[in-house]
């Protein structure tokens, strides 16, 4: 039977693909020495805040993710970030091979508003692999699973994420609204003369904080 362990070497921003995407480079090793025809591979990317601790600007971003910091010991938990499929060509002993994180900078879920809330540091994850292991035996083909158990960990740098997206969005954000809102907006900006919806929104911050 093979047994398989992966590493996590660090991750980077990839410069020139179609949508925001990490490269993750895994180190994949078969210990027993038996040669890996190719694996089907299914990695669940784990986002696990509890093990870093956060400065009190990064704390007072986080609390629209993670409620009130009293209560961080019992909301800092687990979460999901991405879980992406990929297919291992064949290999013996170990070999590198680039695990490519599709990404969005969404504010409206949980991965885009912690990574958001974080200034400098790192990003604590776990990689939990599952997935189907192909190769060849005395009798013929031969077929295992990976182990529900195998994971990994990386502590991707900030500075990666930040990266990413000032390649893709540079010196911006994204937010959902209502279609009613984007509408209000709309008429808003062509009343004024506004030419962008950052300098319209600038203006109705200005009006809102403005002594009565």
């Amino acid at each position: 039977m093979t047994e398989l362990t992966f590493d996590c070497l660090p991750p980077r921003a990839l410069r020139y693909a179609a949508s925001p995407t990490l490269a993750f480079p895994l180190r994949i090793t078969e210990l027993t020495g038996t040669r890996v025809h190719a694996v089907a591979l299914r990695v669940q990317l784990r986002i696990e805040p509890q093990r870093r601790r956060y400065s009190p600007d990064e704390a007072e971003l986080l609390e629209h993710l993670f409620g009130d910091q009293s209560r961080w010991g019992e909301t800092l938990k687990p979460f999901q970030f991405a879980t992406v499929s990929a297919v291992v060509p064949s290999f013996g002993g170990s070999t590198e091979f680039g695990l490519d994180v599709p990404c969005s900078y969404d504010l409206e879920v949980a991965a885009g508003k912690y990574f958001h809330g974080l200034a400098d540091g790192v990003v604590p994850l776990v990689l939990l692999f599952s997935g189907t292991v192909f190769g060849k035996s005395e009798s013929g083909f031969r077929i295992e699973q990976v182990p529900w158990h195998t994971q990994a960990e990386c502590r991707m740098p900030v500075a990666v994420w930040d990266e990413l997206m000032a390649l893709y969005f540079p010196q911006e954000t994204w937010i959902k609204l209502h279609r009613h809102t984007v509408d209000a907006l709309l008429r808003f900006k062509a009343r004024r003369a506004i030419p962008t919806w950052d300098a319209a929104m600038q203006q109705l911050l200005e009006h809102a904080e403005a002594p009565s």
